[in-house]
């Protein structure tokens, strides 16, 4: 078997998480987090919608964790995303820090934002 190191560039992948935190390019993270082009850092939830209708034009997809367990997002939130071109995918925020790490590896353009386990 062969083992490559993963190089992230200047984007800043999801290193660790636990009940209540996140740990994205070596900082810590309390609470709710977005990450993305623009950097890291605290998100207020679903009707925080700002941020996230911002990375219109510069993501592709964005992941969206809904904590734990999967769950639906608003389905507001989800038409007002897809209207301004940014697709959305939602799980549970373990796997969506797992797979938004392998896209941004490969160069993608994603962002993630989470709630807490």
């Amino acid at each position: 078997m062969r083992l490559n190191e993963v190089t992230f560039n200047d984007a800043r992948p999801v290193e660790g998480y636990g009940p209540g935190f996140f740990r994205i390019g070596g900082a810590v993270y309390e609470g709710a987090v977005l990450t993305g082009p623009g950097g890291t850092g605290l998100w207020a939830g679903y009707e925080d919608d700002a941020p996230l209708a911002a990375l219109a034009g510069q993501v592709d997809v964005l992941f969206i964790g809904t904590g734990g367990e999967i769950a639906h997002i608003p389905a507001a939130l989800r038409d007002r995303l897809e209207a301004r071109g940014i697709g959305v995918e939602t799980m549970a925020s373990p796997a969506a820090a797992r797979t938004y790490n392998v896209l941004l590896s490969e160069g993608r353009r994603v962002a993630l934002a989470m709630l807490p386990v």
